[in-house]
């Protein structure tokens, strides 16, 4: 991979990397491990004053809260979506985001295909992410979806263990989440997988 800036290690505000988010909408997280991207997004969480909304169809990240191995954030909205409320908890984020600026994560796009099962509704998922970053402009809410991935045998991205591929736009951004010994570490990769900058959160 190419890596055309050195590591930029962050502090617990996380400003640099949230400055990136804020210029590309939706932003996507690509991970392999899900412990990983849960220590991730809890401290990502705690870092931003604005309000969260999780919607957590993997069930990891509310049941670590609920477990108490990660202390509840009260700014934050957690909706365990299935089938039957999924609209409904759209419609009240899609309120929310265009009242004020907001962080919306999906989490994670694996478990929300597992929900619908044929091309159309893939479609239509796609659509809505789609749909909530573009109502978003407005009140520059952030929409990030985050992907448990794998490459394929042409060195693609795809999700796994599904094997669908992942959603394509040229306002979205994508961040790969791995970890050292001493470091989380994200990094921002373009088209072809290059990296083009790496940021370093202290364990």
């Amino acid at each position: 991979m190419l890596d055309k800036n050195p590591n930029k290690t962050l502090d617990e505000n996380l400003d640099p990397l949230k400055n990136k988010f804020s210029e590309k909408n939706p932003n996507l997280i690509l991970f392999s491990n899900p412990f990983l991207k849960t220590d991730f997004l809890n401290r990502l969480i705690n870092s931003c004053a604005i309000p969260k909304i999780f919607f957590d169809f993997d069930l990891m990240y509310s049941g670590y809260v609920k477990s108490g191995m990660i202390k509840k954030n009260e700014n934050v909205m957690i909706y365990s979506s299935n089938k039957k409320n999924w609209e409904k908890d759209l419609k009240v984020t899609i309120k929310k985001i265009t009242k004020e600026k907001t962080l919306v994560i999906l989490d994670s796009l694996n478990g929300i295909y597992n929900l619908f099962d044929d091309l159309e509704s893939i479609r239509f998922i796609n659509s809505v992410i789609m749909l909530l970053s573009s109502i978003s402009r407005n009140t520059q809410a952030q929409i990030l979806v985050t992907a448990m991935t794998i490459k394929n045998d042409r060195g693609e991205w795809i999700l796994s263990p599904n094997g669908n591929h992942l959603f394509d736009s040229k306002n979205s951004r994508n961040y790969y989440l791995v970890e050292s010994e001493t470091d989380l570490i994200i990094k921002i990769i373009n088209k072809k997988m290059q990296n083009i900058q790496t940021f370093a959160i202290t364990k």
